[in-house]
């Protein structure tokens, strides 16, 4: 664990519709080696009101990283993710996309979108379970992610 994430748990804000997806990530994460918490928005307008703390997201911390899917209901991935990099605010928050989309286009538009990066999802359980478990030991463990002050 780095020296940003000690002390505190990291936050984590997962935007996924899919409650299988959710639920495996979920039990994904709870195995890892950094404490966390996860928040889930069900689609890209609530992503976007919890990152900017409207309403009743007001007192929410601030997430250190985003799981990002972009099949979303009521706005799309690649929409939320243009709207947190062109943020002054939000832009420093990582974003790791995570669908299920192999479309070189959606890979390609992401990236230009300044994602941190791309993961497809699995479709066998396992395997998408290892991959979750990849992202927490990287982004969690490996990584050193901007601490409150930075924010």
């Amino acid at each position: 664990m780095t020296d940003s994430n000690r002390g505190r748990a990291v936050e984590i804000l997962l935007v996924e519709d899919n409650p299988a997806d959710v639920r495996l990530t979920e039990e994904a994460l709870s195995e890892g080696k950094v404490a966390n918490t996860l928040r889930i928005a069900e689609d890209g307008v609530q992503a976007l009101s919890m990152l900017r703390r409207e309403g009743e997201y007001a007192e929410l911390p601030r997430p250190d990283l985003i799981l990002l899917d972009l099949n979303l209901p009521r706005k799309g991935g690649q929409e939320v993710l243009q709207e947190i990099k062109a943020d002054a605010d939000l832009r420093r928050i990582p974003v790791v996309v995570l669908t299920t989309s192999s479309a070189e286009r959606d890979i390609l538009k992401s990236y230009e979108l300044h994602a941190n990066c791309y993961i497809t999802k699995p479709v066998d359980l396992e395997q998408f379970l290892a991959v979750v478990k990849q992202i927490d030991d990287f982004w969690l463990t490996v990584v050193r992610l901007p601490g409150e002050h930075g924010r």
